[in-house]
């Protein structure tokens, strides 16, 4: 699990994630925005990652926080989530947010499918 990680029963933000909200905040002068996260059918594992930014709530969201930055998904894509690290990774030609899901099976190449 990264440094900084809040440990909640749901998802867990790393302090890289948290910071990069903030960052999007900054950039966007939306102190609104969030990241939110949601897993649908498909991908070429069976299951995939969305992550969009938002700055509204929707009735059946639930959100995790860390450092003042704001996580969100559904109930139904909680389910796949649980116990999962969202994390963004500035690597050398790509930066990214990213789920650490200790649920999967398998995942591909990609990083945004999986299998439970």
């Amino acid at each position: 699990m990264p440094d900084g990680t809040q440990t909640t029963d749901g998802l867990n933000v790393s302090d890289s994630c948290a910071a990069r909200i903030a960052k999007l905040r900054e950039i966007q002068n939306n102190e609104g925005l969030m990241l939110r996260i949601t897993v649908n059918g498909g991908g070429c594992s069976g299951f995939q990652y969305a992550f969009d930014l938002d700055d509204k709530k929707n009735d059946d969201d639930i959100t995790f926080e860390h450092n003042g930055a704001q996580v969100v998904t559904d109930e139904v894509s909680l389910g796949f989530l649980s116990g999962c690290t969202v994390d963004f990774k500035d690597e050398l030609g790509a930066a990214f947010f990213s789920v650490d899901n200790p649920n999967a099976t398998s995942s591909c190449g990609c990083g945004t499918s999986f299998s439970i």
